[in-house]
């Protein structure tokens, strides 16, 4: 009977003890790279969410000093009115201070955007020479941008908001411009979608009329 009870003990595992225990390795492994490839998604879309966020704020840096410095070296603020909306800003400048006239390269330019390729384009109109426009993309994946005009009128501090929908509102007073810069996410399963990221930027025009009294 004892070499009965040895030997039954010494045959191992049944097959379907096996069965039952492959089928819980099977299990945690699969849980194991859901959860991995969950990780490495999520890691890919922040990193991607990082990057955009970074090149946008970069785009919106270069904007703003190029609108800052609107109207120097010239009379007035550098606004062009009649080409300056809510979604694009023409300004002029004698950054360079070669001479009297605006034939210099960043000293006559457009910012527009472009909603067939979701961008924001810089236009320099002497970018290529004196009178050899030049073309080019700051950034992409860009949902929308805007601008607001502010203007400043007598010792007044505070500004009073221009109408930027039509281009033929004059900005002869505009001593701010606020630069709104939308930043398209990538979809999120799960989440609502599609997530969108705003950057703002309250501009200072260093040269207009009424910031030149403050100094």
């Amino acid at each position: 009977m004892k070499n009965t009870t040895a030997s039954k003990r010494e045959q191992g595992f049944s097959l379907l003890e096996l069965i039952i225990a492959m089928t819980i390795i099977l299990i945690v492994l699969g849980l194991a790279g859901s959860l991995f490839s969950k990780s490495l998604g999520t890691r890919q879309r922040e990193s991607s969410r990082t990057d955009a966020l970074t090149a946008a704020q970069a785009a919106l840096n270069v904007i703003s000093r190029e609108i800052a410095n609107s109207g120097y070296g010239i009379a007035g603020n550098g606004i062009v009115s009649n080409e300056s909306a809510s979604q694009q800003i023409h300004i002029l400048s004698n950054v360079i201070n070669t001479n009297t006239v605006i034939t210099d390269p960043g000293e006559d330019i457009t910012y527009f955007f472009e909603p067939t390729t979701q961008s924001i384009l810089r236009h320099d109109a002497n970018g290529g020479g004196v009178g050899t426009p030049e073309t080019s993309i700051v950034i992409n994946r860009i949902s929308s941008v805007n601008f607001r005009y502010f203007d400043y009128t007598g010792s007044n501090p505070i500004p009073t908001e221009v109408n930027p929908a039509t281009t033929a509102t004059n900005k002869v007073n505009t001593g701010r411009v606020r630069v709104t810069i939308t930043v398209s996410m990538e979809n999120v399963i799960g989440q609502v979608n599609p997530q969108n990221v705003t950057l703002v930027s309250d501009v200072t025009l260093r040269n207009a009329d009424y910031m030149l009294q403050q100094y």
